[in-house]
C-alpha cells in the first residue's frame, strides 16, 4: 500500500466526489480495474465525461456499493472474466462460452 494511499485511506471527512483512482481504493480494486467496471455498467461516472477524460465518482454511491455483497460479488467476478477472456486470447486458448 503506497503512502498516498495510506493517507487517503485515512481521511476523516472523504470529498464528495473521487477520481477514479481514489474510487478504487475506497472499494478495494486496483486502479486499472475501474475501466473494467464502467465498460461492464457496474460503476457510472458523474456527469458524462468524454471517453478519454478524467472520470469522477460519487462517494455516496460508493459507499452504498462498498456494503452491497451481490455488488462485490459481480465486480469481482466482472474482473476476473475480462482477465480470463484477455489472456486467453493471448495464449490462443478458446474462451468458454459461459464465462467460466
Amino acid at each position: 500500500m503506497s503512502s498516498q494511499q495510506l493517507q487517503f485511506l485515512n481521511l476523516r471527512n472523504i470529498p464528495a466526489r473521487l477520481t477514479a483512482e481514489e474510487a478504487a481504493w475506497f472499494l478495494g480494486f486496483a486502479p486499472h480495474a475501474m475501466p473494467i467496471l464502467v465498460a461492464a455498467g457496474l460503476l457510472k461516472p458523474l456527469g458524462q465525461p468524454a471517453q478519454n477524460a478524467n472520470k469522477h465518482f460519487a462517494t455516496a454511491t460508493l459507499c452504498e456499493l462498498k456494503q452491497d455483497t451481490h455488488w462485490l460479488f459481480r465486480a469481482s467476478k466482472e474482473i476476473m472474466q475480462y482477465w480470463r477472456t484477455k489472456n486467453g486470447r493471448k495464449n490462443g486458448q478458446p474462451v468458454p462460452v459461459d464465462g467460466q
